[in-house]
């Protein structure tokens, strides 16, 4: 609003100073027409003053024509000058009235323009006062809209500062943050206000936010790099774990079944016939499924190991055992009295099979059965011949088989 009217302003200064230099031109026009005017009107008195004066010797002369026509016969001669005089006298006022007239046409010529000139200058002196009474308009327009500029100015100071005092940010700070979205007015002041709202919800300020935001963030990015690294650890532990699943399953079904061939051969030596085998519990993870131990001892049907007497399941867990120590042999065993449960014929069955593991491995018995001791090849004993003293006594069955 301001730029358009300082360029009206402009425009209608230009007009003025052009109707200005107009009215001076015509001025000037009129100056020489009107000094012509007063040097024709000068002119035409003069004549005038000639005609009079001519006019006035016309009549004086005739005056003397006729007292000298009165008088001698002499003065017929200057009678004749004087005619010729008068005659002369005559054509110089008709020279000067036909200049007379011309003057006068001229004058009237000259009269018209200046009316003319006069009519030209009332209508630039009436323009020149629309155009000042318009420019006077301009100017409190003007000063109106350099009020205003000012007003507005002020409060865009005021904002500045506000915004700097409030929140420490430059007004190039805050048009980079403009959003399109807010467009209304109402809506702003709006939002600002439930903003407002919510920071005075979250209490006092801490002056070491920032510091406090600095070191969080980095805290977080050194927590979440370590999350990322266990997530990655994961996933790698992950595929192990189910390769190793994979592994495992694959190893316990071979092995599974090779105990479970070996079991039923073990089965058959020690139980003298018969059959012994392993199943699987169904419907189960083959990693954490159970397994049953199913006998048949010579003369008896298929049935579960919990279904058989004492020394049955004695004789089908030593079974199972050696079967394990067969297909993987451990270089050192302790037997805490499981054959404790068997008759004398098993338990020589036991022996003699025991007997037979000892190429790969070494075997403490702890017994008291006959058979078992018989078989084994060194005997260690504990003997209390006085009360309160124990006395270890030993005996090596194969130096003295050697002996005799």
């Amino acid at each position: 609003m301001s730029t358009q009217a300082n360029q009206e302003i402009e425009d209608k200064t230009v007009l003025l100073e052009t109707s200005r230099k107009e009215r001076e031109t015509c001025a000037a026009a009129l100056s020489a027409i009107q000094m012509e005017a007063a040097n024709l009107r000068q002119k035409q008195d003069f004549i005038r003053e000639n005609a009079d004066r001519v006019s006035g010797e016309i009549k004086k002369l005739t005056e003397e024509f006729d007292s000298l026509a009165k008088g001698t016969g002499n003065s017929q001669q200057v009678i004749e000058g004087k005619r010729r005089e008068i005659a002369h006298l005559g054509e110089l006022i008709q020279n000067a009235m036909a200049h007379i007239k011309e003057l006068e046409q001229v004058m009237a010529g000259h009269e018209a323009e200046k009316e003319e000139m006069s009519s030209r200058q009332k209508a630039f002196l009436a323009k020149r006062e629309e155009l000042t009474a318009r420019l006077a308009e301009l100017d409190k327009d003007m000063f109106r809209v350099q009020a205003q500029k000012e007003k507005l100015e002020e409060r865009l100071e005021a904002s500045t500062a506000y915004m700097w005092s409030e929140y420490e940010m430059t007004y190039s700070t805050a048009l980079e943050l403009k959003r399109e979205e807010y467009q209304s007015v109402p809506e702003v002041k709006k939002l600002i206000d439930e903003l407002k709202s919510r920071i005075k919800g979250l209490g006092n300020i801490n002056v070491n936010a920032i510091e406090d935001y600095k070191e969080v963030s980095e805290r977080y990015e050194f927590m979440r790099t370590q999350h990322e690294d266990l997530v990655t650890a994961q996933a790698e532990l992950e595929k192990i774990i189910e390769e190793l699943d994979t592994g495992m399953r694959r190893q316990f079904e071979e092995k599974f079944g090779e105990i479970r061939a070996e079991f039923d051969k073990v089965f058959k030596e020690l139980f003298g016939g018969g059959r012994g085998t392993l199943e699987l519990m169904e419907d189960e993870d083959i990693l954490e499924a159970g397994i049953q131990i199913i006998a048949q001892p010579p003369g008896k049907k298929l049935q579960n190991m919990m279904q058989l007497s004492g020394g049955e399941k004695a004789l089908t867990a030593i079974s199972l055992l050696f079967a394990i120590q067969n297909l993987k042999p451990s270089p050192f065993c302790l037997l805490d009295e499981i054959e404790a449960a068997l008759d004398d014929s098993n338990v020589d069955r036991f022996a003699g099979y025991l007997h037979k593991l000892t190429r790969n491995t070494q075997f403490i018995v702890i017994t008291h059965r006959r058979g078992t001791m018989v078989s084994a090849d060194r005997l260690y004993g504990i003997t209390m011949q006085e009360k309160g003293v124990s006395t270890l006594v030993s005996v090596n069955l194969i130096a003295d088989d050697l002996d005799k």
